[in-house]
């Protein structure tokens, strides 16, 4: 350290005159070597000496001349210099002081003389000795208008800098102001300039004053720009300096004293460990770029700042994500095949497209996954087949439900700028799967909402093409990664809330529900297991009959799946517990009879059978998100002008299929015995119950009609009939959806004789065999074919032979 240590302007200036009159400079000189430091000409400076041979060289000088040349290292960490570790001109020195200090170490003050140029470097004993020649100056330099123009320059570039809050003595004003020489000044402004090491020697080789004047002005000048933005800058922060600002400068002083102490290396340990994450990751080159530069980033943070955290966050998250790590497929069928069935009982269309994936993945490791959407009514095992799924793979399975969102980030993720980013729901499953090729199930995409923050769905087109999705970016990483080893599956209730676009990137797969034989089964297999082991019971203490668990499905539980089934069962477990509780012992087995000491008397559901014939009264079976259900359709006439009444929250689809059976009844009366006059003297009445729930759909066309003309003939309708299809005013009888959710509900009420349309017949190929067994299916083309089977008595057409679908006695 150097600093200019100068009592009175005035006095300096004659004692440095006085000296260099009288001093002669000898040829040889003792060598005192600095390490961070430049001495000028004309400066005083006080110096601490540690080494032995500059302690030697300081004690050659006091015991003959007093002088010493002063020269600096070029490099400063180099503790033993010789000739090329040291710049080859320094300043001739007198030691005007000289204090030995209780460390052993040495303090003196020194003087600068004059420059001087090394000839030869010697070690003479203990100290360096140098052969020295002396820089000349001329004595009397003639003032050119360039150097005078420089001198005032200079002077008033210090002046400034003092008004702009440079550190500078005003002795030192003092003397520049009565310096007239240009060597002279550069030296003293020089000195007091924070120059770096190469920056100052360079000036000290300068031999003439007008060109060394000139580079310290334009050093100078520099100065005086970053005096002008520090001013600025700390006069604009003046006015905002709050409580978080003082805080950050008390962190940066505590930084430095941590750092004197030898603390504060957390953030450089955390860097440490960034880069061995960084060296052991295999990612893109692309991803490797983002990561090397937010690491740079972070280490040129401070530890505090909220900016540090973010970059924090980001690298965690980049590091976590399972970059080229999958898990190894389970490629033995059988084993996988084996694994379904135990799971899950039925849906044989489900588990052999997983198996045919399976055989693709066998014969072909650069496989896509399959994209699939189960859909079905609530309970019929969607979400549990997926982790079913994923275990006959040996995959690991995440799962995320899409129910009710809005947001587009919740799919791309939030951008690093707004306040608690992070990646959206896809990369967090990723991340919490710990591999690149999990089972991903999303719930509910059906449900997915979209408002003025985006579309949710449109976001996951990306997601859900193989095409695009092995480049997805999340806003949040920014960075592309691999979605396409992934198996995506999707579940859902209804397919037509989903927008056409998404639909058309997934395979759907129909979960209409389960027949009463195929609920037995589950119950046996999976129920009845997992209620006694959760109600703390054991075989030991309860079985279930056959008939009990069937009367429960008949009598207590009407729904497509088998969720109810399910709290039924655990219901009856409840009670046995209790008394187990009381002290009972041994085996209670439910049984047929026992079951309403249970659960109660049995429930009446809406789709039991009225068990006869009636007149206006026709059976017809309709479709709903839960499942197939009965539906019964009652029509009735009273005097009147022909008018016409719609009740039971009926759709404007439906509406139309009720004016359309009054047209066709109206058009074709005569073929049917019925007199024309009876349309204009009484009013008819259709009414579907549950007037609560909204009814739509064209489905109902043929029960509507034949209830109308069982109304208008006193015809009773047959009550073991049921009917499904759409009517024209041609009387066509059209072909219509949801054909074996249909086929289920009308199994479940008993019903043994179904009309459907001719072009329904298709259908029927994917309903078991074992559900369609017993069953009676007419297929029809024309409405009156519908009533000639429908109604008691016959007119019209004779029907068709019906095809009844029996299985043959081996």
């Amino acid at each position: 350290m150097a600093s200019i240590d100068n009592k009175n302007g005035e006095q300096l200036e004659g004692i440095m005159e006085e000296q260099s009159q009288k001093l002669q400079v000898p040829a040889k000189l003792p060598v005192l070597l600095l390490r961070d430091v430049v001495i000028f000409p004309y400066m005083i400076a006080p110096l601490f000496v540690g080494r032995e041979k500059s302690k030697n060289a300081i004690d050659a000088s006091l015991s003959t001349n007093r002088m010493i040349l002063l020269l600096t290292q070029k490099d400063m960490e180099v503790e033993d210099p010789k000739r090329e570790d040291v710049y080859d001109v320094g300043t001739v020195a007198l030691i005007m002081r000289m204090l030995k200090l209780p460390d052993g170490r040495v303090r003196i003050l020194a003087q600068g003389l004059v420059r001087a140029r090394v000839a030869s470097f010697e070690e003479e004993g203990a100290h360096i000795i140098a052969e020295v020649s002396v820089v000349q100056e001329s004595d009397k330099p003639e003032k050119s208008l360039e150097s005078e123009a420089l001198i005032r320059n200079v002077r008033s570039g210090l002046e400034r800098a003092a008004s702009l809050g440079k550190n500078l003595a005003p002795e030192v004003l003092i003397i520049a102001s009565n310096v007239d020489e240009a060597g002279r000044l550069a030296d003293l402004t020089a000195s007091n300039l924070d120059l770096k090491v190469e920056e100052a020697q360079a000036i000290l080789e300068i031999a003439d004053p007008t060109s060394r004047l000139k580079k310290v002005f334009e050093l100078l000048t520099r100065e005086l720009e970053i005096l002008d933005v520090q001013s600025k800058i700390s006069i604009e922060a003046k006015g905002e300096m709050d409580k978080l600002q003082k805080q950050y400068f008390l962190r940066q002083q505590m930084k430095a004293i941590q750092k004197e102490l030898g603390e504060g290396t957390e953030i450089q340990e955390e860097l440490k460990i960034y880069q061995d994450k960084l060296r052991k990751i295999r990612v893109s080159d692309e991803v490797k770029e983002e990561l090397e530069k937010q690491i740079s980033r972070l280490a040129q943070m401070h530890p505090e700042s909220a900016e540090t955290s973010v970059v924090r966050n980001y690298l965690d998250w980049m590091f976590m994500l399972p970059w080229n790590k999958a898990t190894v497929d389970t490629l033995d069928l059988v084993k996988a095949k084996k694994i379904l069935d135990d799971d899950h009982y039925g849906l044989q269309k489900v588990k052999e497209r997983i198996l045919e994936y399976l055989g693709v993945r066998k014969l072909s490791k650069t496989a896509k996954g399959p994209i699939l959407c189960f859909v079905g009514p609530p309970g019929v095992g969607k979400t549990s087949l997926g982790r079913s799924i994923a275990r006959a793979l040996g995959r690991k399975f995440v799962r995320i439900s899409l129910g009710g969102i809005h947001d587009e980030a919740e799919i791309r993720g939030h951008r690093r700028t707004y306040v608690g980013a992070m990646p959206g729901r896809i990369i967090q499953g990723i991340r919490r799967a710990g591999s690149e090729n999990p089972v991903f199930m999303m719930d509910e995409v059906d449900k997915i909402g979209s408002d003025f923050r985006g579309d949710p769905s449109s976001a996951l087109l990306e997601v859900l093409d193989p095409e695009q999705n092995n480049q997805f970016r999340d806003h949040y990483l920014s960075v592309p990664y691999d979605l396409s080893k992934v198996m995506f599956i999707t579940t859902a209730n209804l397919l037509d809330p989903i927008q056409p676009a998404f639909r058309d990137r997934m395979e759907v797969l129909e979960l209409p529900g389960y027949t009463e034989e195929e609920k037995l089964q589950i119950a046996v297999r999976h129920l009845i297991p997992k209620q006694v082991a959760e109600n703390a019971l054991t075989p030991k203490l309860i079985s279930f009959t056959g008939g009990a668990v069937k009367k429960i499905i008949s009598l207590y539980t009407r729904e497509a799946g088998v969720r109810n089934l399910e709290r039924e069962m655990a219901s009856v477990c409840r009670k046995v517990v209790r008394k187990v509780a009381e002290g009972k012992k041994g085996l209670t087995v439910v049984t047929a009879q026992s079951i309403e000491r249970h659960l109660g008397p049995p429930k009446i559901f809406k789709d039991q059978l009225l068990k006869k014939d009636q007149v206006g009264l026709a059976t017809g079976v309709a479709w709903t998100a839960t499942g197939g259900e009965i539906l019964f359709v009652e029509a009735t006439k009273m005097l009147g002008k022909g008018a016409l009444s719609l009740t039971g929250s009926l759709g404007d689809v439906m509406k139309e299929s009720a004016q359309a059976a009054l047209s066709y009844a109206r058009a074709h009366a005569s073929e049917f015995g019925i007199n024309s006059k009876i349309f204009s003297r009484n009013d008819f009445h259709i009414h579907i119950p549950e007037g609560a729930i909204p009814k739509d759909g064209p489905s109902a066309g043929v029960t509507i009609a034949t209830a109308f003309i069982s109304v208008c003939t006193n015809n009773k309708v047959k009550w073991d009939v049921a009917m499904t299809g759409e009517i024209t005013l041609r009387g066509n009888v059209l072909p219509v959806g949801g054909v074996k959710e249909k086929v289920l509900a009308a199994q479940r009420a008993g019903i043994r004789k179904m009309i459907m349309p001719a072009a329904n017949k298709k259908d029927l190929y994917e309903i078991p065999k074992k559900v369609i067994r017993g069953m009676e299916f007419i297929y029809v083309e024309d409405v009156k074919e519908v009533f000639s089977h429908a109604m008691v008595r016959l007119f019209g057409k004779a029907p068709k032979k019906a095809e009844k679908k029996t299985r043959k006695k081996k």
